[in-house]
């Protein structure tokens, strides 16, 4: 009768970057377990203790911030304007993108005072930045924006409470051209972070209704296309494209990772490696 990696450690081997088939893997006796235990973790941590040295001596920033930058300068090559908006942002900011008291997404919310939040997203910050650049721009208007968002999600291997969210809108094209250029952002967006497999695929949303979904292996983003019921409130008449990016899950898809606590902000990892090494 054969036997599997014990729970610790599995959890171990999983600590330090190591899944799928390696974590499955059954032995005759608890000797034969042990003795591969031990020759696998101290590969994977010799691996990461490179990885960290390298940072150190030549890399310099993680590939989340390497990932930040290589989009934004690939965003504003194309012609996007790059915008910095609050993290902080009022009650009637959700209001306006439909997510009432009794919304579901209202409970993920990170409430500071009775009508102020963290942002759980930037759709509402830059729907209220185009309200006022169409008085003062001419269209097509691009503008995008990358920061940290906060939702109160479960801590699990594709989510967390922080994170860092890329959201880039196109205003005043029309309608026909809609489609189109929606693909050609995905595409710009993928091409920059390094993921060549992946399709769309259209999926109700809680406060888009549907919305069609960037998904390669995981879901990495999310888009929609206007005119949109939530439009009005915001003075919004002209046609336009959207779509947001988690860039903690571009990351981790990139990287190979199945964790995604491994790219995002953390004191327990860093550019990938847990520390306890």
């Amino acid at each position: 009768m054969s036997i599997p990696f014990s729970v610790v450690q599995k959890q171990r081997l999983r600590e330090i970057g190591l899944s799928g088939e390696i974590l499955d893997q059954e032995f005759k006796d608890s000797r034969e377990r042990d003795s591969a235990f031990r020759r696998i973790e101290k590969m994977a941590t010799r691996k990461g203790r490179m990885r960290i040295a390298e940072l150190q001596e030549t890399r310099l920033r993680p590939v989340l911030c390497e990932l930040e930058s290589c989009l934004v300068e690939t965003l504003t090559n194309a012609g996007f304007v790059q915008v910095v908006t609050p993290l902080i942002i009022a009650r009637d900011m959700l209001t306006k993108m439909s997510i009432t008291p009794d919304h579901p997404l209202n409970k993920q919310v990170f409430w500071i005072e009775k009508n102020r939040c963290l942002r759980p997203m930037l759709a509402p910050s830059l729907y209220a930045l185009l309200r006022r650049l169409v008085r003062l721009w001419k269209k097509p208007i691009q503008i995008f924006e990358v920061g940290p968002c906060f939702r109160k999600e479960s801590r699990g291997a594709q989510h967390a409470n922080e994170f860092t969210m890329l959201n880039l809108v196109e205003l005043g094209l029309s309608e026909k051209e809609r489609e189109a250029r929606l693909e050609t952002l995905v595409g710009l967006v993928m091409e920059a972070s390094g993921i060549k497999n992946y399709h769309l695929k259209t999926k109700p949303s809680e406060v888009y209704g549907d919305t069609i979904d960037v998904v390669s292996d995981v879901e990495v983003g999310s888009a929609a296309m206007g005119p949109h019921r939530l439009d009005a409130p915001w003075g919004i008449f002209d046609p336009w494209v959207g779509v947001g990016f988690g860039l903690e899950r571009l990351a981790m898809v990139s990287e190979g990772f199945q964790n995604i606590q491994r790219v995002g902000r953390s004191l327990e990892y860093l550019d990938g490696v847990r520390l306890n090494i």
